[in-house]
């Protein structure tokens, strides 16, 4: 593991396997670290596989006193930087507990540290005992992942440490702290899991996050109609809930999520529910490792079963019986007499349905449905119950259409009338553009080196170009072998998405 000495947030880390890794990681990781801390030095230390990220809270004031507040488990990470963070954790028992937390305070002791700070450990994740953890770093600040101490602790730490910063003694000691109940934290990211989770930039179009409550709360720095630039950090949210049980708070996270609305560039939202969904998630059996296991070939939303896509047929009813009912009271809206009310041929999925709305019935395929919701035509966020289980939607409006977004992925619902839907059969699909032969850009950022020229044969895997978005490189590579006929971008130059970089023979 090569990583930036003043590093932090998954910046500055590469992973060498064998030469060519050191090779083209280090010098990255020195250009990294430089643009981000203002420090090139770079240290290398052992990588352990199959690791669990966990990590102490310790406070400490002025006259000595020092405790622990409990781990954090903060295993869910891509490109090193953590997604989920959550406390306690599932994989520590009270005995390992107790045995970092005393590691802990011995460190913090020992540099005669006071205020708020965070221990972090690797855990081999294959040694049930916990014997094999390692020191990775002290962060002596307040972490990102604060609240879920605060939570389950009921400590107000930004409070304790303008305390002790004023001179005050803790008052209380370690046989006093308890830890109650169980919270988790999603960070909400600007960058796209449906490509490859390249950053994000735009303006927050829309940016409505979910009702905080004594159990939900969000942590956030921007607002509606402010821009998200390439020059940042791309959390733009923290969103922490807190329950009885691990369960509780997962279920939590995914109503939440389900009720947070962010337009206007690309975000995680969806695949942070599918996180909570995850059977393995669930389960507690992660590492670090998890999202690169589980989501090999990048993300492209949560399955859903038969039971959640018969219910969104019947919410896109329900609505398409909504808009359609609107049109009839309007002067001009519709040409010649009106259809049958509340008759449509829906397909999501590639799967259609026949769904039929009268007065207060919902039918899919002829199966009563247990709906109960109110809607009008512009909202943006429904509430449902099917037979007493509440569900959130965010719904937009298409020509044809409806997406549908809930449960960690968007779903296109196509509506017609009953009695037009045979004709869609004889449509013409549109085939997408050959994009095989041009190299583009594939998120906003600055090209920081091309490492080919006009001319030059290149092979699969070959590094063609570096760009830079969010602190972050990122190395495009070639596909599959070829010539360079064209090269269309400048080293230095800053790109859109999509801008073509260089194009082949």
């Amino acid at each position: 593991m090569m990583k930036a000495s003043a590093g932090g947030g998954g910046k500055g880390m590469r992973l060498a396997w064998k030469e060519e890794d050191v090779r083209d990681g280090f010098e990255a990781t020195k250009r990294e670290g430089l643009a981000s801390f203002g420090d090139d030095r770079v240290f290398i230390e052992k990588f352990i596989e199959q690791p669990r990220h966990i990590e102490i809270q310790v406070l400490g004031d002025q006259h000595g006193n020092i405790v622990y507040l409990g781990e954090r488990e903060c295993s869910i990470q891509r490109r090193h930087q953590k997604v989920v963070e959550e406390a306690p954790s599932p994989f520590v028992t009270p005995e390992m507990r107790r045995k970092m937390g005393e590691q802990a305070v011995v460190l913090a002791r020992a540099v005669d540290y006071h205020s708020a700070g965070t221990v972090e450990l690797i855990v081999a994740g294959n040694d049930p005992t916990g014997e094999s953890f390692y020191f990775l770093e002290m962060n002596t600040r307040l972490q990102v992942e604060h609240p879920v101490t605060e939570f389950v602790t009921g400590l107000d730490l930004v409070e304790q440490m303008i305390r002790v910063a004023a001179g005050e003694r803790l008052d209380f000691a370690q046989d006093d702290i308890e830890m109650n109940g169980w919270a988790i934290e999603n960070r909400v990211y600007a960058e796209d899991p449906y490509r490859g989770f390249l950053p994000s930039i735009g303006r927050l179009v829309r940016y409505n996050p979910p009702e905080g409550t004594a159990q939900v709360r969000i942590d956030d720095g921007v607002l509606e109609g402010g821009e998200v630039s390439m020059f940042y950090d791309p959390m733009i949210a923290k969103l922490v809930t807190y329950g009885a049980t691990r369960e509780e708070a997962i279920d939590l996270q995914i109503a939440a999520l389900d009720r947070f609305e962010i337009t206007g560039l690309g975000h995680n939202i969806d695949f942070l529910s599918a996180l909570m969904q995850h059977s393995r998630f669930r389960s507690g059996e992660i590492t670090t490792n998890f999202i690169a296991e589980e989501y090999p070939e990048g993300f492209e939303g949560a399955p859903a079963d038969q039971t959640l896509l018969k219910r969104l047929a019947a919410i896109a009813g329900f609505v398409a019986t909504a808009y359609s009912d609107r049109a009839r009271r309007i002067d001009g809206q519709l040409n010649g007499p009106p259809p049958t009310p509340g008759d449509w041929h829906i397909r999501i999925d590639d799967t259609d349905y026949d769904v039929t709305v009268d007065l207060d019935d919902v039918h899919v395929d002829g199966e009563a449905m247990e709906l109960s919701m109110a809607y009008s035509p512009g909202d943006r966020l429904l509430e449902a119950e099917f037979a007493g289980e509440p569900i959130a939607v965010r719904i937009a409006p298409g020509r044809y259409s409806f997406e549908l977004t809930t449960r960690g992925a968007t779903r296109v619902a196509r509506v017609l009338p009953a009695h037009i839907a045979p004709l869609a059969a004889h449509m013409i699909e549109k085939e997408p553009p050959d994009l095989s032969k041009l190299l583009i850009c594939p998120m906003p950022g600055l090209v920081t080196a091309l490492h080919v020229s006009e001319g030059d044969q290149v092979e699969a895997g070959q590094p063609l170009a570096t760009v830079e978005a969010m602190k972050m490189e990122n190395i495009l590579r070639a596909e599959k072998a070829g010539v360079v006929t064209r090269i269309d971008a400048e080293q230095g130059a800053s790109l859109a998405a999509d801008d073509v970089i260089m194009e082949f023979e």
